[in-house]
């Protein structure tokens, strides 16, 4: 993909709502940490980046989303959001796995392990190669202290990156805990690693089937924890 590309990102896979417009060869961004309220800002917002670019919806070449694993409610909001917006003029949509986007915070190294927070004492998390730019694990949900690395590779080897280091129960290799923006989800769409579909066809990454505790299991969580 071309930088001359008018680009929008977004990317609600977690707490954070991060878009970032590149139009016109500029780069306009909006990052802020508003909990459940993202359904309520991306509109607005995306309008603000959209008028500061002297942009309009029907200009823009794609639409890069966060494709998960990340926030169910997030995910849905932002791919709802990125189809409503590309369906009228059949923009393409190009969805970025969430993990990628963590590990290539990490450019240039052979074994990145991308692990986020995904609740429930768990985190999502993928191995990489990114000085190769290749894939060294599927994506995955687990334990922390579950995690191991790849066959052919010590634990010293490996190099962590994402919010699940910030976790009390973080996993069991060096790491920090920086985040990408959807600064870097559109750096990412515009290698043309990812596939662009059409809006309609555009899909989310699901790697847990089941997204919360039931009654019965909050109660016996806490009867276990008195």
């Amino acid at each position: 993909m071309q930088p001359e590309k008018n680009l929008l990102a977004i990317d609600t896979s977690t707490t954070f709502l991060s878009l970032a417009l590149q139009a016109k060869g500029k780069l306009y961004t909006y990052h802020e940490e508003v909990g459940n309220q993202q359904s309520s800002y991306i509109l607005p917002q995306i309008s603000v980046l959209l008028a500061q670019a002297q942009c309009i919806v029907a200009d823009l070449d794609a639409i890069v989303y966060a494709q998960g694993a990340g926030a169910f409610t997030g995910l849905r909001i932002g791919i709802g959001v990125a189809q409503g917006l590309a369906t009228p003029f059949n923009t393409p949509l190009i969805g970025i796995p969430c993990q990628d986007a963590v590990a290539y915070l990490q450019p240039e190294n052979e074994c990145v392990l991308a692990a986020t927070d995904a609740r429930m004492n768990e985190v999502f998390y993928a191995f990489f190669d990114t000085k190769n730019h290749k894939r060294l694990s599927p994506y995955q949900v687990g334990k922390p202290e579950d995690i191991t690395q790849p066959e052919n590779y010590r634990a010293e080897q490996v190099i962590g990156v994402g919010n699940a280091f910030a976790l009390p129960n973080a996993p069991q290799f060096s790491g920090s805990a920086q985040m990408p923006t959807a600064a870097d989800y559109l750096a990412l769409a515009q290698t043309e690693r990812y596939t662009a579909t059409a809006p309609e066809h555009a899909e989310l990454l699901y790697v847990r089937d089941k997204i919360a505790l039931t009654a019965a299991e909050q109660s016996a969580k806490k009867f276990q924890a008195a």
